[in-house]
């Protein structure tokens, strides 16, 4: 089994959420969480930082700020990986910047606490 990371903008959860379940996926979790990517910095802005600039120097604080985002988790047996990726590339590409990332991780057992059932009896199938 697999855990599922995924970190996308704030404004598209919901239809992120209604994909995921259209895909039989409806076991997730979500949460607000602050973030930025790899980022560039605007070389002129620099150069005007190092020269002192007020201005640049304002511009150049705010390149590296965290931007407030979705991460969502998703916890799926190996088989239904590439189905849960696959979803939320197609809901949260637009092809810009900021658009996300997903990460996949090994899980090595989960346990379903009212019942006792453990692995992928516990998932979504």
């Amino acid at each position: 089994m697999k855990e599922v990371m995924a970190v996308v903008r704030m404004n598209m959860i919901n239809q992120t959420k209604r994909a995921l379940s259209a895909a039989g996926i409806t076991s997730m979790h979500a949460k607000d969480c602050l973030g930025r990517g790899k980022g560039l910095v605007e070389m002129i802005s620099l150069g005007g930082a190092e020269k002192q600039y007020e201005e640049k120097i304002q511009e150049l604080g705010n390149a590296g700020r965290l931007i407030p985002k979705r991460m969502i988790t998703v916890v799926v047996p190996d088989k239904l990986v590439k189905k849960v990726v696959d979803t939320i590339i197609s809901t949260n590409k637009t092809g810009k910047s900021g658009d996300g990332k997903i990460f996949v991780m090994p899980v090595s057992d989960s346990v379903r606490i009212r019942t006792g059932e453990t692995g992928d009896e516990t998932l979504d199938e």
